[in-house]
């Protein structure tokens, strides 16, 4: 069992929690960075959500 399986298990279930410290972890570096890297925290950001939060903006797959 990889890490990131260790991790997707133990989130599973608590998918807003997770999404909650993506957004307060994006936060921090922007102000930390003064916004400087704002696209790129937006996209690790994004990438996490698509891990182990709820997909944003994402259109229903059929």
């Amino acid at each position: 069992m990889s890490f990131m399986d260790k991790i997707k298990g133990m989130l599973k279930g608590h998918e807003d929690m997770a999404d909650k410290g993506i957004d307060k972890g994006g936060d921090y570096i922007d102000q930390r960075t003064g916004n400087k890297y704002q696209s790129q925290v937006d996209t690790g950001q994004d990438k996490l959500r698509d891990e182990f939060g709820k997909p944003q903006d994402r259109p229903p797959q059929t």
